[in-house]
């Protein structure tokens, strides 16, 4: 399983990085393997301010829709528009091509309490 050390987790099993104040988020590839073969990702919260643990968006696989919580409060600023054509890039690259939204963080603290990797195995039994 990959579970990249130089991100952080949510219980969600959203990942997230940060550069400066602007967060890059998607799902684990813990997540993608349980969701199945990824067929849509729905984000209508493009430009809006959100808190921490909102629903943001959808990903929706051949036998199951999921919501997507927002890991740290802010502005979703982008969309990866490469997945209204290729939703497949959440199995198959979940934490490069297949990044879901970027939020401009509104509080960096949040980011730093998110689970580390090693916490993160220890909630999937990794």
């Amino acid at each position: 399983m990959n579970i990249p050390a130089n991100l952080k987790y949510t219980k969600d099993h959203e990942w997230v990085s940060l550069e400066g104040d602007v967060a890059t988020v998607g799902i684990t590839d813990f997540a993608q393997k349980e969701l199945g073969d990824i067929v849509y990702v729905e984000v209508e919260t493009l430009d809006q301010t959100l808190d921490q643990d909102e629903v943001f968006g959808t990903v929706e696989a051949v036998k199951t829709v999921s919501d997507l919580f927002l890991p740290v409060s802010g502005e979703i600023i982008e969309f990866n528009e490469g997945l209204e054509t290729e939703p497949e890039l959440v199995n198959s690259d979940p934490y490069a091509a297949g990044w879901m939204i970027k939020v401009k963080v509104a509080d960096t603290a949040q980011f730093d309490a998110l689970l580390t990797a090693d916490q993160y195995k220890e909630l999937i039994g990794a």
